[in-house]
């Protein structure tokens, strides 16, 4: 239980930081398929939270 706090604990800083390899991910996924704003909004989203949460449990390893 407390890895799993701690991992979420770590992931709160990255949502800020990821913000920007997400975006860049959706603009790349834009450029290969068509994409809605609606979806591309969503997907920056979705990507930047799987990022921190995938940082996150990285750092609680180490």
């Amino acid at each position: 239980m407390m890895d799993i706090l701690l991992s979420l604990v770590f992931a709160l800083p990255l949502l800020i930081l990821m913000a920007y390899p997400a975006m860049k991910i959706t603009e790349f996924l834009e450029t290969k398929m068509e994409i809605s704003e609606k979806l591309y909004n969503k997907l920056t989203v979705a990507i930047t939270i799987v990022l921190s949460l995938i940082f996150g449990v990285l750092l609680q390893i180490t």
